[in-house]
């Protein structure tokens, strides 16, 4: 008797070619595309329809079963409230990792379960191995796709039922598996969006129907105040783009946001894409999750990413009285935000992760 596994298909071609391999292997796959937010276009066409109709034509090419499950409620209870509460804190959340954690791997797992699958399945470039201690996430071979940064809150029940049928492939094989197949979705350009939620042309004015911005001060690290800004929730440390702040003040280099008063309403700035005021040498992360279930011996040595895509960064982690974490950095990093999350990792395998809370400045004078 075949081993049925649930699928979540996207209607991209990473979710396509992973129902083309778990066919080939012999499974008896049942396609699920998951709706977890409604919106129409200026059209009045739902956003979600076309990549659930783009599903439904693999999972036909393919000769298998196909439905739409909702997750709405799900979805805006667990994740889109939490993405909202951290806006309000001043915070920059990832829904991305929320959504792995409630949502995929929790509410699809469970629906799954109930459909008496053995394994659930994701397009996901990232591997699970079978050890003594558990199961372990590793990341996906292609360093550049590698979405073990994502799945680093998944714990040791979804490991164990998940299967990443294209972890073990790059990019560039999985749409050469599709052409071949002439699968429909074969070309189909990649989503950059957030989870669920889409790609945005205008970020601010979708925040703006959820949340009320306030005017305030921008100020710079001298004190002075030197522009307006549209309201907190508009900006994320680091970040360049979109300050207003003209290019004759101060030396003519570009600014930076540094840092965010949010009972004062103030967004602070620095000049110069090295200043100190954007870098910080430790952080405190809240509510970590171990993939094992439990922490590995601290001290501990190991590497982290800050944000997806960031290159590895050696530090120091140990746990505090109050189970946060205390990463130290041996190097200061710029622009490490609050309301991410902090990944870590001994080599390819990654140990869980933590959301941001605070970080030590580089320099006190700017502990924004």
């Amino acid at each position: 008797m075949k081993k049925r596994v649930i699928l979540g298909m996207s209607g991209g071609v990473d979710s396509s070619v992973a129902a083309l391999l778990l066919k080939e292997a012999g499974y008896e796959v049942i396609g699920l595309f998951m709706k977890n937010w409604s919106e129409e276009n200026e059209y009045g066409e739902c956003l979600a329809a076309q990549d659930a109709e783009d599903a439904r034509r693999v999972a036909d090419q393919l000769n298998m079963p196909f439905y739409t499950v909702n997750f709405e409620k799900e979805y805006w209870d667990k994740v889109f409230t939490y993405f909202l509460d951290e806006y309000k804190k001043g915070r920059t959340p990832n829904p991305d990792v929320m959504c792995n954690q409630e949502i995929k791997f929790n509410a699809f797992l469970n629906y799954a379960l109930k459909l008496d699958a053995h394994h659930i399945a994701m397009g996901h470039y990232a591997q699970v191995e079978k050890r003594k201690k558990g199961y372990y996430l590793i990341r996906g071979k292609d360093k550049n796709k590698d979405q073990s940064y994502f799945l680093s809150r998944i714990g040791q029940d979804a490991l164990s039922k998940v299967i990443f049928p294209i972890g073990h492939l790059e990019k560039k094989e999985v749409r050469k598996i599709a052409e071949e197949h002439g699968l429909y979705t074969a070309n189909k350009k990649d989503s950059t969006g957030i989870c669920f939620i889409g790609e945005r042309n205008n970020f601010n004015q979708f925040l703006d129907q959820f949340l009320l911005a306030k005017e305030g001060d921008i100020v710079d690290t001298e004190g002075k105040v030197i522009g307006r800004h549209s309201g907190l929730i508009h900006y994320t440390l680091g970040q360049r783009k979109g300050l207003g702040i003209g290019g004759g003040l101060g030396t003519g280099e570009p600014w930076f946001v540094a840092g965010k008063d949010i009972k004062n309403n103030i967004l602070y700035v620095a000049q110069g894409e090295n200043h100190p005021a954007l870098y910080s040498v430790s952080l405190i992360g809240e509510s970590p999750v171990w993939i094992l279930g439990h922490p590995p011996k601290m001290p501990l040595r190991c590497t982290a990413k800050f944000r997806y895509r960031q290159k590895d960064i050696p530090v120091t982690v140990d746990i505090l009285e109050d189970g946060n974490l205390q990463i130290k950095y041996d190097m200061p990093v710029k622009a490490v935000t609050p309301g991410q999350v902090a990944v870590l990792y001994q080599d390819e395998v990654c140990l869980g992760g933590s959301i941001i809370q605070s970080t030590e400045p580089l320099d006190n004078r700017f502990a924004y």
